[in-house]
């Protein structure tokens, strides 16, 4: 049933109209095909995400130390309570950066959280492809296979009559066996990828419905992309961290406040002594490093900023390559199409000269396989081609 869907688009240049993905298309490829195990390592990853990004924002505020004392002497039994707060309140900008760092951080690492998950799907969802390619290469050479047999037969009646020699009939038979040889290897193969599918997949191949995808256009691709996309957090990222650098050796004004409380025991009479204390500080780092760790940072921020630059052009590339195989299969499959109609008109030609005694039943045979096999071909190709379609969609949100 889905293979037939996919013969639909089949006479839609999409390599020439390309057509933007709706909601539908954008989630026929979906995110369940993969285990139930691989889908919660991504929730927890994100999860995990979450409170990293959470506790980078609160960093730059300082703990409240609280402590508890307990003396004694001779005369006296002391026990001392105390609570300290020493708190930043201004650092030259750096509180805004480190706040905006965090959540900078956050971005750049759930589009890695999301790319590591669109390659798992794509992946799964390949071998859904390439799975249904295997079971149309077996039916395509076991059309081959029979042809070749009725060859096989032919050229043995000929030889038997004194028409052909016996080194034909072998080339025949070797053919054969070849064809054979294919078929254990394409039964092989399918089995491995059964196998492989098996470790990411939420059920058998035979259970999901192939998807349909559509050609994006290239600014949409480029806007949704998630590479690019990570590569400007990661700009973003740099930019606030190299401000925090600058921040941390330009002054700071902070809070300072304590409170501390003695309970003193004498002869069973207590008596209590509150201290308290509080006010501002300003401080500011002198260090002879201080140059080389901010043009550390600031060569980092145009490293990143130079890493966006060939990202967007790996990007643009990728996108054109994918559309001239497109192209490519477009054509390989007209060829098919154009193979089908020839061997469709010659069949009828056949088939009348078979009932004036003309041909013979394997003649019809041969071509009806011939014909098959090119119907099948025109499916393979495209599957090649939803295959190239889908590592466009594994690249955007």
């Amino acid at each position: 049933m889905h293979l037939q869907k996919l013969l639909k688009f089949s006479f839609i240049p999409l390599v020439l109209v390309p057509l933007f993905l709706s909601a539908q298309e954008k989630n026929s490829v979906d995110e369940k095909i993969l285990s139930e195990d691989r889908l919660n390592l991504f929730k927890y990853n994100k999860d995990k995400n979450e409170e990293s990004s959470s506790k980078l924002k609160k960093d730059w505020i300082n703990p409240i130390n609280l402590s508890l004392t307990k003396s004694k002497s001779d005369t006296s039994n002391t026990l001392k309570s105390a609570i300290n707060i020493n708190q930043p309140i201004f650092k030259s900008g750096g509180i805004y950066s480190a706040i905006k760092y965090a959540s900078a951080t956050y971005k750049y690492t759930d589009y890695d959280i999301d790319l590591q998950k669109k390659e798992l799907i794509k992946e799964a969802t390949t071998m859904l492809f390439n799975l249904n390619i295997l079971d149309l290469n077996i039916k395509k050479n076991e059309l081959l296979l029979k042809n070749a047999n009725i060859d096989v037969d032919r050229k043995k009646e000929q030889v038997l009559n004194g028409f052909l020699d016996t080194s034909t009939l072998d080339n025949a038979i070797l053919d054969a066996n070849s064809i054979k040889n294919t078929l254990a290897d394409l039964y092989y193969q399918k089995d491995e990828l059964i196998l492989n599918f098996s470790n990411i997949a939420s059920g058998k191949y035979t259970s999901f419905d192939l998807p349909v995808l559509s050609l994006v256009d290239e600014d949409i691709f480029l806007k949704r992309n998630l590479e690019l996309s990570k590569a400007k957090a990661d700009v973003e990222q740099k930019d606030y961290y190299s401000d925090m650098i600058v921040a941390k050796y330009l002054p700071t004004v902070s809070v300072e406040a304590s409170h501390t409380q003695y309970h003193e025991d004498k002869d069973d009479d207590i008596s209590n002594e509150n201290i308290y204390s509080y006010g501002l500080s300003v401080s500011m780092p002198l260090d002879v490093r201080t140059f080389n760790d901010i043009e550390t940072e600031r060569i980092n921020y145009l490293t990143s900023k130079l890493n966006l630059k060939n990202i967007e052009l790996e990007e643009r590339n990728f996108y054109k390559t994918k559309l001239s195989k497109l192209k490519m299969l477009e054509s390989k499959k007209k060829i098919a199409q154009d193979d089908y109609k020839l061997y469709d008109s010659l069949l009828e030609v056949i088939i009348e000269e078979k009932n004036a005694e003309l041909k013979t039943q394997s003649d019809v045979d041969t071509l009806q396989n011939s014909q098959k096999i090119k119907s099948i071909e025109l499916k393979i190709y495209e599957l090649e081609k939803q295959i190239e379609l889908l590592d466009l969609y594994s690249k955007i949100s």
